[in-house]
């Protein structure tokens, strides 16, 4: 499926195009996933972190509904054109409104950023990789499947594992705790901060700047 969009990139670049500063801002669109489930049901929610990190990148700006099913803000950060981005389904079926909205804007693969909890991150650390399998996660697992590809960066946003004996599906469904919750706008801003460096510097660099040694 992607191979027509890295070649309807390559033959724009090739040919200059024809429309000048649009074509080119087709060629270097990312799209930045929120991961988490819709409705103030969820809202502060571990599952819902995605969520809160996507809504710091978009900076008060409107978010727009799509046919995608998602509601979007398109923009720029750090200078390169980004759609930001949150599914309208729940969790385990966010795949498809991600590939219709990387259909949409011909933005291939390889320039997606998915924002996501991780129970496998401590709280207050984020993880950076690039592809992977779904480590038990419902919206990567979707989202592998409705790309085709697992070849995606994943900012992993850390809410650590449930206490004792808690079931890991109601922990990520719980809000953060007044503990957490006092360290948590600091963390979505770095994780914000994560993904605007991913988008000026490379994966690389964040990973250097970002990545919290285990």
């Amino acid at each position: 499926m992607w191979t027509w969009l890295r070649a309807l990139s390559g033959r724009k670049q090739a040919e200059g195009g024809d429309g000048g500063s649009e074509d080119m801002g087709e060629a270097e669109r990312w799209l930045v996933v929120g991961l988490g489930n819709p409705g103030p049901k969820y809202a502060g929610n571990r599952h819902n972190a995605g969520f809160l990190v996507v809504e710091a990148l978009a900076g008060g700006e409107r978010w727009k509904a799509h046919k995608a099913h998602a509601e979007v803000v398109e923009t720029r950060l750090e200078g390169v054109p980004v759609v930001l981005a949150k599914p309208r389904t729940f969790m385990n079926l966010s795949g498809g409104p991600v590939a219709g909205l990387a259909r949409f804007y011909k933005v291939p693969v390889e320039r997606i950023v998915v924002v996501h909890d991780e129970m496998d991150v401590d709280f207050g650390a984020l993880k950076l990789k690039k592809g992977g399998g779904p480590g038990g996660h419902n919206g990567l697992k979707s989202m592998t499947a409705s790309l085709s590809s697992p070849e995606y960066v994943r900012v992993r946003f850390g809410v650590g594992r449930p206490p004792g004996r808690m079931d890991p599906a109601a922990y990520v469904l719980k809000d953060f705790s007044s503990t957490e919750r006092a360290e948590l706008d600091l963390n979505v801003d770095r994780a914000a901060d994560a993904v605007r460096t991913v988008l000026r510097d490379g994966l690389g660099r964040a990973q250097n700047i970002y990545h919290t040694a285990a």
